[in-house]
């Protein structure tokens, strides 16, 4: 099952348990109970304290149960080969089985085990998804912290009728005592936040306690942490609160276009960008969401922001760089069936429609590789786009019309979702030309039509937006507000790229250290003379 590279991985992190640990395999007939056999047997040889028993009677096989052995009550579950984008997660399920601490802050293990109820956590995904090991790593925590917790982890592809008795269309999954909990990814914080009531409140109060920064960047993706990293460096005191660190990157697989790398994928420059913000002591505040801000020119000297959560902010200067989200098409039964079969992650659903027929609806490059990568998991493709030719780059259009499970309809407007039984059947088009409409059959519509800018809690206030919400820059990132400073996807900036967007933040930082420079308090100055 494991290459030598990957058992030679494992060794080595294996070295780090500090006790024994138990793998208790419930098994079947079949190529994946074979498979889960051989998988268990390999990591039980890597080490002396791993040990691996097959006669689980657990009714989902194949399946098995990692546990600390000296303590039966704390344990997860994997159902189905926890490979691919899980391999970290089985890492860690065994690294945190054997007792070794994980990297999480000692409050938030704290809360972990003040929760006093019963919690069983079912969470199903997809080997394909990369928003899947945050959630199943949560889970995976929550349940070697605290004994009331447990974790199941479901490998969709393996418990093909669970997902469809359960009418699961997109991953993450996550039920708790038999009941949908949430269709999405989450982090630790975002299930404490659910089920802790108090940890937000908590959250906020820690937050308005910190001292004013320097520069303040909102948002976590390529331009806010390009941003933070120039101003860190000029020795700044510089903070990040981020509603998502990383962004739009967490939800990007290929990325072949940024200079210097030939291949990386988002998840995995998310977590780059994240070790560099960290070697450069910025403060990351994860889970800020934006409600208001109040300019200097209103509040004392410094720019304060106030968060959903309650919590204020202050800085010196301000660097907007919330970035923007996939837009939706704005059509009947597309609200309806979200998750139901209109799914916005090809990479995370796909594999959930295997086999069956999906539309993809846009014409850009988002559009045509996602047609690209379903087209390997799917019997057909419909590729729908508004306008009378596909936007994508000349190279995907010759790889998606070599194709040959693949339609190509321009000059066709999407007017509706239809669904029968509580999902999606089909969808409805509009010829622009003859003007007749026409009706496709269906699973499931993947819907890639461009962004919109996460502004809308900036329109009643006295920062400048164009009329699609994105806030209006010059060339230096410097907006009509003196300090606040905008960049990345968020802006008027036309090229919603990575590298266009680390540049535009880069930018906004230096105008922020002009700017800081130029209004330094009055003692600094006197100081400095």
């Amino acid at each position: 099952m494991l290459d030598p590279s990957m058992k030679d991985q494992l060794k080595t992190y294996l070295a780090n348990l500090r006790e024994p640990i138990e793998l208790v395999a419930s098994l079947g007939d079949g190529a994946k109970s074979d498979q889960t056999r051989e998988l268990l047997e390999e990591i039980a040889a890597l080490h002396k304290d791993v040990s691996a028993s097959f006669d689980g009677t657990d009714d989902r096989k194949p399946s098995f149960v990692v546990r600390r052995a000296s303590d039966a009550t704390r344990w997860v579950r994997f159902a189905g080969l926890p490979l691919g984008h899980e391999f970290t997660s089985l890492v860690l399920a065994l690294l945190w089985a054997g007792g070794h601490p994980p990297k999480v802050e000692q409050e938030t293990l704290e809360a972990i085990r003040a929760l006093e109820a019963d919690y069983a956590f079912e969470m199903y995904f997809s080997l394909s998804c990369h928003n899947c090991p945050d959630v199943v790593q949560a889970l995976t925590l929550m349940a070697f912290e605290n004994p009331r917790i447990t974790a199941t982890l479901i490998e969709g592809g393996t418990f093909k009728d669970e997902v469809e008795a359960r009418n699961i269309m997109a991953v993450p999954a996550t039920f708790l005592n038999g009941e949908s909990f949430y269709n999405g990814k989450m982090s630790l914080d975002d299930v404490l936040a659910k089920l802790d009531t108090g940890s937000e409140a908590r959250a906020a109060e820690k937050l308005s306690a910190k001292d004013a920064f320097d520069v303040l960047v909102l948002g976590g993706g390529p331009a806010g942490v390009a941003a933070s990293i120039y101003t860190a460096r000029k020795g700044f005191a510089t903070g990040i609160a981020a509603e998502r660190f990383g962004g739009q990157l967490q939800d990007t697989l290929g990325i072949e276009n940024l200079p210097g790398t030939l291949y990386t994928e988002g998840p995995k420059l998310a977590d780059e960008l994240g070790r560099q913000v960290s070697e450069n002591g910025i403060d990351l505040m994860d889970r800020a969401i934006a409600k208001k801000l109040i300019p200097a020119e209103e509040k004392g000297g410094l720019h304060t922001l106030e968060l959903e959560n309650g919590a204020t902010l202050q800085t010196r200067a301000l660097i907007l760089a919330t970035g923007a989200r996939w837009r939706a098409l704005g059509v009947p039964g597309e609200q309806e069936y979200r998750n139901k079969g209109v799914a916005y992650c090809p990479h995370c659903d796909g594999p959930l429609f295997k086999g069956k027929r999906v539309a993809v609806i846009g014409g850009g490059n988002s559009g045509v590789e996602a047609a690209i990568d379903l087209a390997k998991i799917v019997e057909h493709v419909t590729l729908v786009e508004f306008d009378k030719a596909l936007r994508a780059d000349e190279v995907l259009q010759n790889k998606l019309r070599s194709l040959s499970n693949v339609a190509i309809l321009v000059n066709a407007q999407t007017t509706e979702i239809t669904g029968a039984n509580g999902k999606v059947d089909g969808f409805v088009y509009k010829d622009r030309e003859s003007e007749e409409e026409h009706r496709v059959d269906v699973a499931g519509v993947f819907v890639q039509i461009g962004l919109v800018p996460n502004t809308e809690w900036l329109k009643d206030g006295a920062l400048e937006l164009n009329r699609i919400g994105e806030i209006e820059t010059d060339e230096s990132g410097r907006t009509n507000l003196p300090g606040v400073f905008a960049a990345g996807d968020c802006t008027v900036e036309p090229y919603k790229q990575i590298v266009v967007s680390m540049g535009a933040g880069s930018a906004a930082a230096l105008s922020a250290f002009d700017y800081l420079v130029r209004h330094a308090p009055a003692d600094e100055v006197a100081e400095a003379a």
